[in-house]
């Protein structure tokens, strides 16, 4: 009871807010309180499209972990942008594969720079453990023809967000997927050598001396 209690005290304390630093008190504590009962309303935090409360509604929600994955895919505000990437955001910190195949349409489809931008690097940071095995390599590879397509995207952030991506899934794959490893490397090779962005070609050659490891 005493739990319930507290949850739903915290919760309208979210909804009672009437200023950013009010708002900002009541995520905080409400994200703290790392409450399964409090998912929603954390969720709905971040379509406020206010920067400060988000933030700390994503950092709530990335704590709660797995639990919170299946309300993010079925709660994320397809009409508001912002509220889309805070939950792509928060999908790419939890890392659960089952978020797979919305950071893939994302990444490669969304209009908004910033989803497209969460996602991408998302999509480098998966816990494949979490996945069947026989799964693993087939969802690997999906991923890296989708960054194939965000290594060319429009914008610099999300072509830098790829080469992050790049890494961590080279890593992920060094030692069951050699040959993907060397596709990986081909890739960013080429973004070396083509990239426009000067911030965008020292990532990739981050990323390359990391693989080369």
């Amino acid at each position: 009871m005493t739990s319930n209690t507290n949850a739903l005290e915290l919760i309208q304390a979210v909804k009672q807010a009437d200023s950013t630093v009010s708002l900002l008190n009541a995520v905080k504590a409400l994200a703290n309180a790392r409450l399964e009962a409090g998912i929603p309303t954390l969720i709905e935090v971040l379509s406020y499209n206010n920067p400060s409360p988000a933030i700390a509604a994503v950092i709530g929600l990335v704590q709660l972990g797995e639990v919170a994955v299946l309300p993010l895919l079925n709660l994320m505000d397809d009409y508001n942008y912002g509220g889309r990437a805070w939950a792509i955001r928060a999908l790419a910190g939890i890392a659960d594969p089952r978020a797979l195949e919305t950071l893939l349409e994302a990444a490669a489809t969304d209009f908004a720079m910033s989803v497209r931008r969460a996602a991408a690097r998302g999509l480098g940071n998966l816990n494949w453990s979490k996945m069947l095995p026989s799964e693993v390599n087939p969802a690997q590879k999906r991923v890296f023809a989708t960054l194939q397509l965000t290594c060319q995207d429009a914008e610099w952030v999300v072509r830098y967000a790829t080469a992050v991506a790049l890494q961590g899934l080279g890593s992920s794959v060094k030692l069951t997927q050699p040959d993907l490893v060397g596709d990986i490397k081909a890739q960013l090779e080429q973004m070396l050598a083509t990239d426009a962005d000067l911030a965008v070609r020292t990532r990739v050659q981050l990323a390359l001396n990391k693989l080369r490891i």
